[in-house]
This record gives C-alpha cells, structure tokens and sequence, in this order.
C-alpha cells in the first residue's frame, strides 16, 4: 500500500514529538560541529524552536498519523533570526527537518511546496530560507525547486556560512 503524505499545522500535543524529530533529523551533522558543547546547544535550539512565540506556523508532514518531517515559517528576518539588518519583510522557511526513515519520499518536497503556497497567499513576493555547505542535498532541492541563491540576505554564525536562497513568486517556472 502507498503512503499519501499531508501537510496540516502542528496538532496541540505534538510539540514534543516534532522537536525530538526535528533534532533526529539534524544530528547527522552533529561531527561537523568543532566542539561538542556547540552541537548540544544547536540541539537544545532545535528542541526549543517549536515553542518560539514568533513562529509564524510550523506545518508538519504526515503519513497517517506518523509525523515525517516539519518546517517553521516566520514572517520576516527579525521573528526568523533577530536579525532586523537583514531586511527580508517576506516568509522565511526555518528548521526544515525530516526523519531519516522517511527520506527519499518527497516529505521537503511537500512541505516546501506548502510553503510556498502559503507565502503565495499571503500575498508575498517572495520566500526565503537559509542553509549552509553541510546540507548540499537540501540545497540541491531547493535549486531544483526554483530557489535562487541571494548573497545579500547571507550570514556567519559559528564556523558557517548561512547562505540565503529566495524563491521569487513571480519569476519563477514551477508552478504548484
């Protein structure tokens, strides 16, 4: 029998669930951190995320009633990162995740398409979101899907470089 992802808003009750699976889903990248201490403050981030009061909806994919994944959005560059100088007034797309048993079925597909929907409501221009070198995967999806790279909206934190990648609403050839 073939699964059928949905994506729906997180369910009251679910908060715990995701953030576990939000960091499951990261800790692949837990020896590219230089020092221990910093990867176990990244997953404490992780975990905390899904309560942070300036996230705009976290949408979480499903199979049945198995979570597979979720994404944040926030509303601008200040709520995403408190990061007011960077001047993104559009959605932005955080803390996209998905569990490793459920890659490779078009869960970040999905949810990035939802996304892009609702920013597409909204009435934006665009969509945003940010990743580094470590997920090249993530960043080839996100290509594919019609994310431009956008050097201007980029950042360091620890040893990485946040890249930025947009989606113009407008310009772009994939439709959904």
């Amino acid at each position: 029998m073939r699964s059928v992802i949905t994506i729906e808003d997180i369910r009251v009750g679910e908060f715990e669930q995701v953030s576990e699976k939000l960091v499951e889903s990261y800790s692949q990248y837990q020896a590219s951190y230089n020092r221990k201490e910093d990867w176990l403050e990244y997953a404490e981030s992780l975990r905390d995320s899904v309560h942070n009061p300036f996230v705009d909806r976290i949408l979480v994919a499903r199979d049945g009633e198995e979570i597979l994944g979720s994404l944040q959005l926030f509303t601008n560059s200040e709520t995403a990162y408190n990061l007011p100088n960077l001047a993104i007034f559009s959605p932005i797309i955080r803390m996209l995740g998905v569990s490793p048993s459920a890659r490779g079925k078009g869960v970040a597909q999905a949810l990035l398409r939802e996304s892009i929907s609702y920013a597409r409501e909204k009435g934006a221009d665009h969509i945003y979101l940010h990743s580094t070198d470590l997920m090249a995967d993530a960043i080839r999806l996100y290509e594919w899907l019609g994310f431009k790279r956008d050097t201007s909206k980029e950042f360091n934190k620890l040893n990485f470089v946040v890249k930025c990648f947009r989606y113009d609403m407008q310009s772009s050839n994939t439709q959904f």
